[in-house]
């Protein structure tokens, strides 16, 4: 390793050294960021979701492959997307990318902005789950369906409502105020969550449907990032929010038990996700969600995580770079998934993914 692309690899650890609430690299330190010599940088921008999972990856690709760098800019999904588009008056070059990162995917209408093409692929895949801090609780948290689904639209507002006391018949549930913490940020990790609360609860449904960035009702909490929310939920007594595992995992939160549609209260785990997306059928486009999945021990809440990339590159090399990349990522780097509390791809996904990506031009 060259000690020039040794500095790239410590500068890129540094920026993942980042914490707070979904803070990314300045303007600043991305600037510094140079591609090794006869080698290539490769800039992304997107969800916070699958943050942890690629750092792991791209430090450890930059390791094996010392003429490529890669940084990721974790701002969210919404910007992530906007960035990807490159058409906002407010971006600068600073900001360009060569791929992005979704757990909203992209609509067709953001897809059709895109002047050189875009693909979705599914890169990972993931629980969201209700991360809570209630004092004096002891077990874990039953929520119906009815229940989690009012706590998000403000109709319940105290943790011994009789809806939540009904699920939990000999817990303590205290009198005190829900302080519910949400996403401020445009994020996929919101639409994931809206998805499935649009098909459970028709007044959600109404009112503000399956998207990526919502007007909270009542006195909602509101930070950016997944990091951001779960490190909220810590701090503050009586909350409850929506995060990926991983985030809730690593800072020790306890997580509910949700109500899948089978009537099964089911808990965040690998087997329970991977029940939920075991029969995944991806469409052409590689766009899938789950917003009410079956079976009897699917758990109700994951998405898959979507990289985006462009179907063509001017530059050749960064096409060819951007290639391997995302194909280690897909076979390889799958390995990594589990330990960082994410869900590792089925051999169809993989090859779907893997197709997708081969067809990217120069």
């Amino acid at each position: 390793m060259t000690p020039l692309h040794r500095a790239a690899i410590l500068t890129l650890l540094g920026l993942f050294a980042v914490s707070g609430e979904g803070c990314g690299p300045s303007a600043q330190s991305k600037s510094q960021i140079v591609a090794p010599s006869g080698g290539v940088l490769l800039r992304g921008a997107g969800a916070t979701f699958p943050e942890p999972l690629y750092k792991r990856w791209f430090t450890e690709y930059g390791l094996l492959h010392t003429d490529v760098v890669v940084v990721y800019d974790a701002v969210g999904s919404g910007l992530g997307v906007k960035r990807f588009i490159g058409k906002d008056a407010d971006l600068t070059e600073a900001d360009a990318v060569e791929f992005a990162g979704s757990d909203a995917a992209m609509t067709d209408a953001e897809i059709a902005q895109v002047d050189r093409g875009a693909l979705l692929v599914p890169a990972t895949a993931g629980a969201v789950v209700l991360a809570y801090n209630i004092p004096g609780f002891k077990g874990d948290l039953k929520l119906s369906r009815e229940a989690y689904s009012g706590i998000f639209l403000g109709t319940i507002t105290q943790w011994n409502d009789p809806k939540i006391a009904a699920t939990n018949p000999d817990a303590n549930l205290p009198e005190i105020t829900i302080a519910v913490v949400a996403r401020q940020d445009a994020s996929g990790t919101t639409y994931a969550l809206t998805n499935n609360l649009s098909a459970v609860n028709p007044q959600w449904r109404d009112r503000f449907g399956a998207t990526t960035l919502v007007d909270w009702p009542g006195d909602t909490m509101r930070t950016s990032g997944n990091d951001g929310v779960a490190g909220r939920i810590k701090q503050s007594v009586g909350s409850i929010g929506y995060v990926h595992y991983g985030f809730a995992q690593r800072l020790g939160l306890k997580m509910a038990l949700l109500e899948n549609k089978a009537g099964h209260f089911i808990a965040p785990t690998s087997e329970s996700a991977m029940a939920t997306i075991a029969s995944a059928q991806l469409p052409k486009n590689l766009r899938l969600f789950f917003p009410d999945p079956d079976g009897e021990q699917s758990y109700p809440i994951v998405t898959f995580s979507w990289i985006l990339l462009y179907k063509e590159y001017a530059d050749p090399h960064k096409a060819a770079a951007v290639k391997e990349l995302l194909k280690w990522c897909l076979t390889d780097g799958q390995q990594s998934s589990a330990e960082l509390g994410y869900i590792r791809l089925a051999p169809n996904v993989v090859t779907a993914a893997v197709k997708a990506v081969d067809s990217v031009k120069p």
